[in-house]
C-alpha cells in the first residue's frame, strides 16, 4: 500500500547523518530522517551526579528541546513557561536510559556525558531520531577520550537505534511521519540493539486496544527497520564503529 509520502508500509524514511557539526562539543551530529531534523551534541564533564560520587562510575544523561517553530504551529519555549513540560522530561529520560543500556559505565570513570538533542524540524519520530543520532554523537565523544589516551577503549558494547511503528487505517506501518502518527490507531516507539535485544517499548492503543499478534508483528517490523538504521550507523562510523567492545554483530538478512 502507498502512504502519504509514497513509501511502502515497511519502508523507512531516508536517513542521513552529518557529523562534527559543532566545533566545541566532543561529539556532534545532525540527523535527518525524512523531514524530521535534530541536532545532537555530546559533552564530556569530569564529574558525576552526587549519588554516584566516589563509586568510580560514569553517567549519561539526555536533554531534549524543540525550537518553537519546529512544528507547523509555534510552540512556547519551556523557558518562557518557567518549567519543563512533562513530555520533555519523559523524552529526556527515554534518551538517557537508551544510551546507558549499551555503555560500560564503570569503564567510563567518574565522568558525565551530556547528550543535548535539539529538534529544529519535527515531522514525527523526534524522540527516536534523537536516540539514533545520539548514539553517533556519544561514540564520537568517547572516541575523542580514547584518542587522547584518557580511556583505554571505547566503553560501548553494542550499537543502539530506535524507530516508530504503528497501525494506521488498519495497516501496520514502519517509521510514522506526523500525519500518520496523528491519526494512528496504535502508536509505538521501539529501541533495540545491534544484537536484536529490546531496550524499551513504548506502545499505546490511541484509538482502540491491539492484540498480542499485532504486537508481535509490530515488533518484527520495528526490528527490521532498526537493523537497517544500525547498518547505516556502522557505515557512518567506519573504523571507530569496529572498535566498539564486542565488535559489530548486527543481524543479517
Amino acid at each position: 500500500m502507498s502512504r502519504i509520502d509514497k513509501r511502502q508500509y515497511d519502508q523507512m524514511r531516508p536517513l542521513k547523518f552529518t557529523r562534527n557539526i559543532n566545533k566545541y562539543a566532543e561529539g556532534s551530529v545532525f540527523i535527518e530522517t525524512g523531514d524530521t531534523k535534530v541536532i545532537v551534541t555530546a559533552t564530556v564533564e569530569d564529574k558525576v551526579p552526587l549519588f554516584l560520587r566516589g563509586q568510580n562510575q560514569g553517567w549519561i544523561t539526555g536533554e531534549y528541546s524543540m525550537l518553537p517553530r519546529a512544528t507547523e504551529i509555534r510552540n512556547v519555549r519551556d523557558s518562557t513557561r518557567g518549567r519543563i513540560g512533562g513530555r520533555t522530561l519523559e523524552i529526556q529520560r527515554f534518551i538517557g536510559r537508551a544510551l546507558r543500556s549499551v555503555v560500560d559505565l564503570k569503564n567510563l570513570g567518574e565522568r558525565t556525558l551530556w547528550i543535548d538533542c535539539d529538534v529544529i524540524q519535527a515531522d514525527g519520530g523526534t524522540r527516536t531520531a534523537s536516540i539514533t543520532g545520539a548514539f553517533i554523537a556519544m561514540v564520537d565523544a568517547l572516541n575523542s577520550l580514547y584518542t587522547k589516551g584518557i580511556l583505554e577503549k571505547i566503553p560501548v558494547y553494542d550499537f543502539i537505534a530506535a524507530t516508530s511503528v504503528g497501525i494506521v487505517d488498519n495497516q501496520i506501518m514502519l517509521d510514522l511521519c506526523f500525519q500518520e502518527d496523528s491519526r494512528a490507531q496504535v502508536d509505538m516507539n521501539v529501541v533495540m540493539t545491534g544484537r536484536g535485544n529490546i531496550v524499551e517499548v513504548q506502545g499505546t492503543g490511541e484509538q482502540s486496544p491491539f492484540t498480542r499478534e499485532e504486537l508481535d508483528k509490530m515488533l518484527t517490523l520495528a526490528e527490521h527497520g532498526i537493523q537497517k538504521i544500525i547498518q547505516i550507523q556502522k557505515e557512518e562510523l567506519g573504523e571507530i564503529g569496529n572498535m566498539i567492545s564486542g565488535g559489530f554483530s548486527v543481524k543479517q538478512g
